[in-house]
């Protein structure tokens, strides 16, 4: 068999045959494709080594409407408080937030698209990609203020959390990862499903 020929058949068994063989070969191949070409080249294209990441926890979501959500629980010094006064707190009124990028939270399930930011560049109300200086883990969440003493530190908060937690202080600027610019719902489910899936079999 000639090379021509090799190419001819191989291309019929990708494109054109309804074999199992033929399905899970497409698989493998967009697998490969995604990793390997798609997404170092949407990193390179937007500035970040992650510019795609899936939601994998409901710290960014809203129950209800804005207002619903902005006056839900929330923990102010240890005690009982709502959002707004939790917000007031820390010099960011109703107003201010409202003008926020996704100021209406966003959903286990969905996936973000990530620029690279520079330190320096980063605002107050951005949404954030961080990694974890407890477990080595991305978080994505608010940022609530910023200080610098040569370096930028900050503090974010996830908006539906009661407060900012351990892990959403003193965050150093090489730990973040990229800002969140765009929302795809729902399809991130497909990357929580498999990695679940992952998990129940390397269990048994």
């Amino acid at each position: 068999m000639n090379v021509k020929e090799a190419l001819k058949k191989s291309w019929y068994f990708i494109w054109e045959s309804d074999s199992y063989w033929s399905l899970l070969a497409n698989v493998i191949l967009a697998i490969i494709l995604v990793k390997f070409i798609v997404y170092p080249g949407l990193g390179l294209l937007f500035g970040t080594g992650y510019p795609v990441v899936a939601v994998v926890s409901g710290s960014m979501e809203h129950d209800g409407s804005f207002d619903e959500w902005w006056s839900s629980a929330a923990a102010c010094d240890g005690q009982r408080c709502n959002q707004s006064q939790w917000y007031a707190l820390h010099d960011i009124s109703k107003e201010e937030f409202e003008e926020y990028s996704f100021k209406n939270g966003f959903n286990k399930g969905d996936i973000m698209v990530l620029y690279g930011i520079e330190p320096k560049n980063i605002k107050t109300g951005d949404v954030i990609v961080f990694v974890s200086q407890e477990n080595g883990d991305p978080i994505i969440h608010r940022v609530i203020t910023i200080s610098s003493d040569g370096k930028y530190v900050y503090m974010t908060k996830g908006d539906h959390n009661n407060d900012s937690g351990s892990i959403d202080k003193n965050i150093p600027e090489d730990a973040i990862i990229g800002k969140a610019v765009f929302r795809i719902p729902v399809l991130g489910w497909i990357k929580i499903i498999a990695v679940e899936l992952l998990k129940m079999i390397t269990r048994y």
